[in-house]
């Protein structure tokens, strides 16, 4: 299985020139037109779907080109943290223009096509799995990932009381919100939480929350580019993808994608696939309170090992993730930049101590899950990986990590461990706050 960074960094002829995906001079008419309807279009043109397709898609293939194109630094992950950081910072210097802004943020927000992205990502890697190996790696993942959360504790709480930081605050401030899952999934429930024990305000506490948050996952997305920059160095370390030694894509789906060509009518019906079990998780979420994400995980394993998927569907579903994988990836990540990554709370993350801690931790993270997941038969490097996404900022943070990593296979277990392990991370936190207050 290909990664998205080869497919978008290739060039299908000598004489074609792309910006990401697109060829340069359709590149280069739509900045034009994005340009004309900024000046003399209504307001609402700007939140036509078709416009803001060709908005992310101009700017995030030209934050991810120039990522690439930088020594050194593009061996880090640049094309995926150039994505979401430079437009970050765009719109906090008031460099982009208020209307196009304002779009964007209320497309992203609105549409929630960030769900609509992960469910595609996790069912076409689901059932593009062996089904023996897609099995015994759920369960084996577990273990680089509970042994490296709580190692990445202990050295992170080790680390800020050496560095003079009080156990209380680099405990609940800097260590939980690392791994807490994300913005929404972790940072603000924490905040509500601990205001109602602290009994302060919840904007001030997640003013101190969230930018362990945000650099942890930045740290994470740079971890995952060395990672992937130290796998074609030592590629006996790495499975390109494949988490576990011997594990390969099902081999029903790899006849039918070199014997049969996958039609349109077979894409559709996996993309209704994808959507109805999306929905499905969103309906058990709204009910239950469980994550969206971890049931449509569930369903499509469900599917895979019971055999309950066609041959078609499957290879459906495989060109519904390569589609995405490969052409979505950096549009999204430009609207996440843009909508969900406040520049100043990031720069907010950048003392001393709380930098020290959190690179501590998240190295443990991935160090651990290296060398555990090569004692218990799985590629290092994508144990590691995975392992890291601890830190990740929720479901954004794993595809920002995964792409700087060329891993977006892994997105099935990286929600496991972004999911299921902020979940527990801010439960086990709330209920100590109030054992200990």
């Amino acid at each position: 299985m290909s990664d998205s960074g080869e497919t978008l960094s290739s060039r299908p002829a000598k004489s074609t020139w792309l910006v990401g995906v697109i060829p340069w001079p359709v590149y280069v008419v739509l900045v034009i037109l994005i340009c004309g309807l900024l000046l003399k279009g209504k307001p609402d043109d700007l939140g036509d779907i078709s416009v803001m397709i060709s908005i992310l898609a101009v700017g995030g293939y030209a934050c991810a080109e120039l990522g690439k194109r930088i020594p050194f630094v593009r061996t880090l992950g640049a094309a995926a943290i150039f994505a979401t950081f430079i437009p970050s910072y765009l719109v906090f210097a008031h460099l982009l223009p208020a209307p196009l802004i304002g779009a964007v943020k209320d497309f992203t927000k609105s549409s929630q096509f960030l769900y609509l992205y992960i469910a595609a990502i996790v069912v076409g890697s689901i059932l593009s799995m062996d089904r023996k190996m897609l099995v015994q790696g759920f369960f084996k993942i577990f273990v680089p990932v509970i042994t490296g959360s709580l190692l990445s504790g202990i050295v992170g709480m080790a680390v800020g009381m050496a560095l003079g930081l009080s156990p209380f605050h680099t405990f609940f401030f800097i260590v939980i919100p690392v791994m807490a899952g994300g913005v929404g999934e972790g940072a603000i429930p924490l905040s509500v939480g601990y205001a109602a024990w602290l009994h302060q305000d919840s904007g001030v506490l997640l003013a101190d929350i969230l930018p362990s948050v945000m650099f942890g996952s930045l740290v994470a997305i740079v971890s995952g580019g060395l990672l992937n920059h130290y796998g074609r160095v030592r590629p006996m370390l790495t499975g390109n993808g494949v988490l576990q030694i011997g594990e390969h894509d099902d081999p029903a789906l790899a006849a039918d994608a070199t014997i049969v060509p996958i039609s349109p009518v077979q894409i559709a019906g996996a993309g209704a696939t994808v959507i109805a079990l999306y929905m499905t998780g969103l309906l058990v979420q709204r009910l239950t309170g469980f994550p969206a994400p971890i049931t449509m995980l569930a369903i499509a394993v469900f599917a895979n090992v019971g055999r309950l998927v066609s041959s078609e569907l499957k290879s459906g579903a495989f060109a519904y993730y390569k589609f995405f994988s490969t052409a979505v990836t950096y549009p999204l990540l430009f609207a996440i930049g843009v909508a969900l990554t406040p520049w100043d709370k990031l720069i907010a993350a950048f003392t001393i101590e709380r930098l020290v801690v959190i690179i501590a931790m998240v190295v443990t993270l991935f160090a651990s899950g290296f060398f555990i997941g090569r004692r218990i038969g799985m590629y290092p490097i994508e144990a590691a990986i995975v392992t890291g996404c601890r830190a990740s900022q929720g479901g954004t943070g794993d595809v920002a990590i995964l792409t700087a990593a060329d891993r977006l296979p892994l997105m099935p277990f990286a929600q496991i461990a972004t999911r299921i392990g902020g979940a527990l991370t801010v439960t086990l936190a709330l209920s100590a706050l109030a054992f200990f207050r």
